[in-house]
């Protein structure tokens, strides 16, 4: 039943993009000039296409086959050999990259649309040309031209792989404690020695050689996060124009939960003394760089959960509608079952993944369009707006998709019924490959400290007036249709009640900072219902402009179901904000004044 299953909606994928983000405006960007809804329009296809053709069938055989250890090595699924090439040859390592670099110079608003469908269908073997992506970016952006020529240009090509190698034994998140050492050399290469850990395709069997971004300490540099610096550290390093062994050593893998096709590695660097690392950019920046990748792996995180709750919520609606089970009330007992979607808590179940799912998706390209306008729009000042949305949804994008998503797959197993949870139907393993996504390019409490701490608390609330004022036309356009005020008039009341404790913290961090950060998962949690509630309003209002303009058609349906989604949204979930903020404002102790005795 799987190779069946669609992935995404491809109806409502369009929607997103031409209808409620009006991703063709991007074209009037020099930057996006060369592009058309037609290009657009293509990628997005050809992504659908391979993913349903290629990478979902090879999903089950790599999550039962995970990747392993072996004589020094670690064993990809072999099948993999024949993905990533397709992978590249579409475009998927180098679409948001300049032509310069030989890239299409895709909008990240579009080219996330594509990458939806390859991560619902596999998110292991995509988490290759992510990685490669993220690591060659960094090399593109602060690396010498001996590193782009030598190091990027591979890696751009699909030769080689790339990787992040940040977590350490016992540092964990706590990057500024890493241990790993940078020692200088006469010849201008640093030797590097220290243990990395967690690393996700730290080794494989699909590429010739693998490049590990790597953060290392250089000797006397400053103790803590200022004294990290970036390297760029080959599994085989370049030699009078040859390939050679670099002292990079696959030390084991973890037996994960989750995308099982995707090796998660413990790493050596520098066991016998010659690791040699090449610095990128500027000495003790190397957290700084870092954050580019990190940052951009958030937002693929955030998708990654989307499409994972997308493709299970996919094969739920389908064994809703064919699985007969029970009859109704008023049913005699001698006429045949009715499919279970006749049922209305099963119809309740589905209602919360839409809503979960396709608010979550609106979130992470709203998002991407956000990095889009920061990067390439002609103004300044809407540049700076874009890059201040940008820097307070990220903490949001990242987390909402991979925590309620988390749910919308549970959903979908318990929809399954007892087939649910066994490994003969596919909802049980993408339940495993979702909860990942929440521990992934840091936990939901690391990026709550993150939104409320940096965002919110350290610009004096200035990111949430941005937002308020984001928000605004999208309530104003609301307000004029009679359908749709009511759901306006609902996220005008937590939009001001969110904005009233976004001050009551500010003065409370002046006098307890701890007291005003204990609750900030709830913050986070207040933030993104809210933001959810805005995109479904700007669903919910695209859908009613649709409705309008050919009540008849065969979309009438399509958008019936919009504007459900967003009134179920606007009623059982928008009232939590009012709940959320007292908990926020209440500094209540129960868990954070707990002697850790106590427990």
């Amino acid at each position: 039943m799987a190779e069946d299953n669609p992935l995404l909606s491809d109806r409502h994928v369009a929607f997103m993009l031409h209808e409620v983000l009006d991703a063709q405006s991007l074209c009037a960007l020099p930057y996006f000039a060369e592009h058309s809804r037609e290009t657009f329009d293509l990628f997005v296809g050809a992504c659908a296409k391979l993913s349903r053709e290629a990478l979902l069938p090879a999903y089950k055989s790599m999550d039962e086959e995970a990747a392993h250890f072996e004589d020094g090595r670690v064993h990809t699924h072999p099948v993999m050999r024949e993905l990533y090439p397709q992978m590249v040859e579409l475009g998927m390592l180098t679409a948001v990259r300049p032509f310069d670099v030989d890239g299409q110079q895709m909008p990240l608003t579009v080219a996330s649309s594509g990458f939806a469908y390859a991560m619902a269908a596999n998110l292991s073997a995509f988490g290759f040309c992510m990685l490669t992506t993220g690591a060659a970016h960094l090399i593109e952006s602060f690396g010498s031209e001996t590193l782009k020529r030598d190091y990027m240009r591979k890696m751009y090509s699909g030769e080689w792989t790339g990787t992040m190698a940040l977590t350490e034994p016992g540092a964990g998140s706590s990057l500024g404690d890493l241990r790993t050492r940078a020692r200088p050399t006469e010849q201008g290469h640093y030797l590097i020695d220290g243990a990395k850990v967690f690393i996700s395709g730290g080794d494989n069997s699909l590429s010739e050689n693998i490049v590990h971004l790597a953060l290392a300490r250089i000797e006397g540099a400053p103790a803590g996060s200022r004294g990290i610096s970036l390297f760029a550290v080959p599994r085989l390093r370049i030699q009078d124009g040859a390939l050679v062994p670099n002292d990079v050593q696959a030390a084991g893998t973890f037996h994960k939960l989750g995308w099982r096709g995707i090796p998660s590695i413990a790493l050596n660097f520098g066991d016998g003394g010659d690791c040699h690392g090449y610095l990128v950019g500027e000495p003790h920046k190397g957290l700084s760089y870092m954050f580019q990748m990190m940052n951009e792996a958030r937002i693929h995180i955030g998708l990654h959960a989307v499409a994972t709750a997308a493709v299970a919520y996919q094969e739920s609606l389908e064994y809703a509608r064919t699985r007969p089970q029970g009859r109704l009330p008023g049913m005699a007992a001698d006429e045949p079952p009715v499919p279970i979607i006749q049922h209305p808590d099963v119809r309740r179940m589905l209602l919360r993944q839409k809503a979960i799912v396709e608010g979550g998706l609106a979130l992470v390209l709203a998002t991407a369009r956000y990095a889009d306008l920061s990067l390439h729009a002609v103004d300044d000042t809407q540049r700076e707006r874009a890059s201040a949305m940008l820097e307070l949804l990220t903490p949001i994008t990242k987390t909402f998709p991979s925590e309620k998503g988390f749910e919308s797959n549970a959903l979908a197993v318990q929809i399954h019924g007892g087939y649910g949870y066994t490994s003969e139907y596919l909802p049980e393993a993408w339940l495993r490959d979702q909860k990942l996504n929440s521990i992934h390019e840091g936990t939901t409490g690391i990026q709550s400290m993150d939104l409320l701490g940096r965002k919110v608390l350290k610009t004096g609330g200035a990111s949430v007036t941005t937002l308020a004022d984001e928000i605004e036309p999208s309530l104003e356009r609301a307000r004029s249709s009679a359908h749709l005020a009511s759901h306006a008039g609902a996220l005008e009341t937590a939009l001001a009640r969110v904005r009233e404790v976004s001050e009551q913290l500010l003065g409370t961090a002046m006098e307890n900072p701890m007291a005003a950060l204990s609750h900030s998962v709830d913050y986070l949690d207040m933030l993104a219902t809210l933001v959810i509630g805005w995109q479904w309003l700007e669903m919910a209002t695209a859908a009613q402009r649709g409705l309008n303009a050919s009540p008849g058609d065969a979309d009438a349906l399509f958008y019936d179901g919009k504007l459900r989604a967003a009134a179920y949204w606007m009623r059982t979930e928008l009232p939590r904000v009012a709940a959320l903020a007292d908990l926020c404002v209440s500094c209540e102790d129960s868990f954070s004044g707990m002697d850790p005795e106590s427990f």
